[in-house]
């Protein structure tokens, strides 16, 4: 199981790198795993904020469907257009090629309950 050191970590399963005041946003490599092959990604090409807490989109798979939470509250800078061709990205390289979205953060401290990578090797008991 990939938990890299650098990210934080939503009970919900998705991951948060963090640079300046800009996060990118991906559902992490236990998700993936649960979740099987995935066959498609639905984010609004018009959303232009999340909401922490929030659905953001829904990512599909073979097995289900399934919501992906917003971490921080942000402005949408860009959507990850490959993954309309290239889903499957999110299975093969879900830190890298597999990123859903960029924000600009608007409040830093909501990052402060999100867990770090031990934290959440604990949740799913890696």
């Amino acid at each position: 199981m990939n938990v890299p050191e650098n990210l934080k970590y939503s009970k919900d399963h998705e991951w948060i790198s963090i640079d300046g005041n800009v996060g990118t946003i991906g559902v992490t490599d236990y998700a993936q795993g649960e979740l099987g092959d995935v066959v498609f990604v639905d984010v609004d090409s018009g959303l232009s904020e999340i909401k922490k807490g929030e659905s953001f989109g829904t990512i599909e798979a073979v097995k289900t469907v399934s919501d992906m939470y917003a971490p921080c509250t942000g402005k949408v800078l860009e959507v990850n257009g490959k993954l309309s061709d290239a889903p499957e990205s999110i299975n093969s390289d879900p830190y890298g090629e597999g990123w859903i979205i960029k924000v600009e953060i608007n409040d830093m401290s909501e990052l402060s309950d999100l867990l770090d990578a031990e934290d959440y090797k604990e949740l799913i008991g890696a």
